[in-house]
């Protein structure tokens, strides 16, 4: 299969009050929620993009399962990769500390920020505004995780996002017994794979996932 690159804005975060950790993303690239975001409740969440190794969503869950880290578990992760400088990830673990890398192979604008208990990164960008609106944005925000990593993405967008444009995003956040019927941690894990307006569509698709499960939402 050929490598393409997961050009792509994305805010990785927590809140510590509610044990929630979440990802959301949105990509000039076909179903980027099957590639970016990786999570696991009470351990941390990851976002792995440009031409991104998938093995560092697995491999970094891992590792900050055994105590590491978002600053360890991102060394080891980049250490270990020849095909390093391609790469861009952000990493939120179990206490709220935040890393993320970008190569200096990853195409401009390419960069991130960070801040308490969340880190934004993009690459291909229009500008270093879209993740400093993101940032922002997630700062003075109010309400659930989802909610405001949905409100950040969406300022990414208005700052002027991908600049290739849009076409898929996707939110996944997890919390300990909070998947339908409290049998497994996926609070919620929405997707749009192929659309003109991905995040527009995701917070309507959001809308109706709250209206449905109100009480886990």
């Amino acid at each position: 299969m050929t490598e393409q690159i997961v050009a792509t804005f994305s805010i990785v975060a927590c809140d510590p009050n509610t044990k929630e950790w979440g990802v959301a993303v949105q990509s000039r690239f076909l179903a980027v929620g099957s590639v970016v975001p990786w999570a696991k409740a009470g351990v941390g969440a990851i976002a792995t993009q440009s031409y991104a190794n998938t093995t560092f969503g697995p491999k970094g869950l891992e590792l900050l399962a055994q105590g590491k880290s978002a600053q360890e578990v991102l060394n080891i992760l980049i250490e270990s990769d020849p095909e390093r400088d391609k790469r861009q990830v952000g990493i939120v673990d179990a206490q709220g500390n935040v890393a993320n890398y970008t190569g200096e192979g990853c195409f401009d604008w390419a960069g991130g920020v960070t801040g308490p208990n969340f880190t934004v990164q993009g690459n291909i960008l229009v500008s270093e505004e879209t993740v400093q609106a993101m940032a922002k944005t997630f700062i003075e925000s109010e309400g659930s995780l989802a909610h405001r990593l949905l409100e950040a993405l969406e300022a990414g967008q208005a700052a002027g996002g991908d600049s290739r444009g849009q076409q898929s995003a996707a939110l996944f956040v997890v919390q300990e017994g909070a998947g339908y019927g409290g049998f497994n941690d996926v609070k919620i894990d929405l997707r749009v794979d192929d659309h003109k307006e991905p995040i527009s569509e995701l917070k309507r698709i959001y809308q109706v996932h709250q209206a449905l499960f109100a009480k886990r939402g």
